[in-house]
């Protein structure tokens, strides 16, 4: 909490304040016990609202009593709109009840202008600069969907890990289809088989092409643009003597997309490398965290350090604890999304 002070004040019984959306940021995830609470209209809420947010309408009668009844005695308030009008009369409305309350700046719009996720509850949505929306949508442990200008893009999908399912029949055919490496839980020839149409794309590194007996075969280095999407191989690897065996230096790729005006790297399975100082302006980070093949909380946060992504979300992450991520990452200003990768943790 003294990591903030300064920007909201205070943040005792009776403290208000307006603050900018990196403060804000900072606010919602470093401040305990807090409700994030948007006022906007059903309808607007699920169109997407900031991760973890409550609904309570700001046009109900009842609404400051409505707040009383959902949010638990004690906690903080952060609260939102679209663009700042409701929620100042809303904090107006509040004030009375003697809650400590941030309210952020612009609203939503502001929100994201700053290239922060807004969520529907199962996909992440962005606004480029292009002002197009650009949606990711976390399936399984390093499995994800983005689906930009109606372009559908695959990472890694793999149909069954463990007790847990992706039915990719259900999914839209893909246009796009990145493997980092050969690894089960990363290369799953079925769930390629069933995404691809005539003309989809599927990218690997060599020893994937070489399985599935088709591929475009990107090594590290290696760069693409294909249908406006920028791609580039970057290295994953283990550097830990006791790792090495896991993932050879030059064999798997990470890549780094360019979609829309933003930077989005995937690192695959990887620890901390050397190479990693040369990425730069990451808007988004998909970063592994979980012994003993790739990352620890520890060198997950030195990654982060160094790339200095906008919003990092860890994947690949089984049963680790994720619980120090926040508190060391989010006073950087980097917003940390944690999604259900994996059960457990």
């Amino acid at each position: 909490m003294a990591m903030i002070q300064p920007a909201l004040s205070a943040c005792g019984n009776n403290s208000t304040s307006t603050v900018d959306c990196q403060e804000f940021e900072k606010a919602i995830q470093l401040t305990h016990p807090l409700t994030i609470l948007d006022v906007r209209t059903p309808e607007e809420y699920a169109s997407g609202h900031i991760p973890g947010a409550i609904n309570v309408n700001f046009f109900d009668e009842d609404f400051v009593d409505r707040v009383k009844q959902v949010v638990p005695e004690g906690d903080s308030l952060a609260i939102y709109c679209k663009s700042g009008r409701r929620s100042a009369q809303a904090h107006k409305a509040l004030e009375a009840t003697g809650d400590s309350i941030i309210e952020l700046a612009g609203g939503i719009e502001a929100w994201e202008k700053e290239r922060l996720p807004i969520t529907t509850g199962k996909t992440d949505i962005y606004i480029t600069p292009e002002g197009k929306k650009l949606e990711i949508e976390p399936l399984i442990h390093a499995s994800l969907r983005i689906v930009y200008d109606g372009k559908e893009i695959e990472i890694d999908p793999v149909g069954t890990l463990g007790d847990r399912t992706t039915d990719y029949s259900a999914f839209p055919k893909a246009d796009l289809i990145l493997v980092t490496h050969e690894h089960h839980d990363h290369l799953d020839p079925a769930a390629i088989e069933t995404l691809s149409k005539r003309d989809t794309i599927v990218v690997t590194n060599p020893n994937s092409a070489k399985i599935l007996g088709y591929g475009m075969v990107m090594s590290n280095g290696d760069r693409k643009e294909i249908d406006g999407i920028g791609i580039e191989a970057v290295p994953a690897y283990n550097v830990s003597e006791d790792r090495l065996q896991f993932h050879p230096k030059g064999r798997d790729n990470g890549y780094v997309l360019e979609i829309g005006g933003m930077k989005i790297y995937i690192a695959g399975d990887t620890e901390v490398i050397p190479e990693m100082a040369s990425l730069k302006d990451i808007d988004i980070a998909f970063l592994p965290c979980n012994l003993p093949y790739t990352m620890t909380p520890s060198q997950f946060i030195e990654a982060a350090e160094i790339i200095k992504p906008r919003v990092v979300y860890p994947y690949h992450y089984g049963t680790t604890d994720l619980s120090s991520l926040i508190p060391a990452l989010a006073p950087q200003g980097i917003y940390v999304r944690i999604c259900p990768f994996d059960p457990g943790a």
